[in-house]
């Protein structure tokens, strides 16, 4: 298993840990994938994305969808009829899962299934605190002890 080193990249960037782990697991050999079933990954704006599966043949009761750790994960599975006799049998119907890795803030906004197409729907939402601000400077001169300027107010009472 090859590994790529990092390291320069970490002189110069915060937070990006989950990076190297995410590019191992991509480029192991074990991450081998049937390519079932066939999908789209979609960019609407710069906020919202959507994946399209196709399930042709599958039930919404037949499919399940979950988020776990940044990972959303997408399962099939669908009972086979006993009572039908096939000559030939080329749709599957066969048992998946797909698994997605999500970005920091990367939320599920919802999931339709139409015409055999099942579209996963996700939008990029940055928390108010995390998105920039501007800080502003301030100048020492502007700045007065506030103990002098607290005791200059204060004027002495007669008894």
């Amino acid at each position: 298993m090859n590994t790529i080193d990092l390291t320069p990249l970490y002189r110069n960037s915060i937070g990006f840990d989950r990076l190297a782990s995410l590019l191992d697991s991509s480029l192991s050999s074990n991450s081998t994938s049937s390519g079932y079933p066939p999908y789209n990954i979609e960019t609407l704006d710069d906020n919202r994305y959507t994946i399209t599966l196709a399930v042709a043949g599958f039930e919404r009761s037949d499919i399940e969808i979950t988020v776990d750790k940044d990972v959303l994960i997408v399962k099939g599975s669908k009972q086979e009829d006993d009572n039908r006799k096939y000559l030939y049998k080329g749709i599957a119907h066969r048992t998946f899962e797909r698994k997605f890795d999500l970005a920091e803030h990367i939320e599920v906004s919802g999931a339709e299934l139409k015409n055999g197409l099942l579209n996963i729907n996700l939008v990029k939402e940055v928390p108010e605190e995390m998105k920039p601000k501007e800080i502003p400077i301030k100048d020492v001169a502007e700045l007065k002890p506030k103990s002098l300027d607290h005791q200059s107010e204060v004027t002495p009472q007669a008894h």
